[in-house]
């Protein structure tokens, strides 16, 4: 993995920054704030990257309760990667949580993040979030759960 696609101490960072609520502009008036992560703790290829991939990126470091029980279907289990959040955010040996780059350039692992958060800000359950997951993405390959 290169330098710039990970950065250590991740969990340092969201505590010093912090998580802040946003309803996107879109949002409909039955919409909920989400959590969203400041964009000025995310490494630069991330702040370099398309608005859809800062958002997703964004979501994934607020919502690791979501993310993390959600599979990814890009293949990316072989990289070890154990849900759709370890495709934005790993975890050192040391225990330290780190970004992950893998996401910059994986469309499915951005579209299920942003589906996701997408179905957060509908009162969705994380159990009806997998499911619509499984039920969209496994066309793509396998889970990674």
């Amino acid at each position: 993995m290169k330098k710039w696609q990970v950065i250590p101490a991740i969990g340092i960072a969201l505590l010093a920054a912090g998580a802040y609520m946003v309803n996107r502009e879109d949002a409909g008036a039955d919409e909920i704030a989400v959590a969203m992560a400041s964009l000025d703790i995310m490494p630069p290829a991330v702040k370099r990257a398309p608005q859809v991939v800062r958002e997703a990126y964004q979501f994934a470091v607020a919502n690791p309760d979501v993310l993390s029980e959600i599979p990814c279907y890009c293949g990316c289990g072989g990289m070890g990667h154990t849900s759709n959040y370890s495709c934005f955010v790993g975890v050192t040996a040391g225990g330290s949580r780190q970004f992950d780059g893998h996401a910059l350039g994986c469309s499915i692992c951005v579209d299920i993040a942003l589906d996701a958060m997408r179905m957060t800000e509908r009162g969705a359950s994380v159990q009806s979030i997998r499911l619509y997951v499984d039920e969209a993405y496994s066309k793509f390959g396998p889970s990674n759960m």
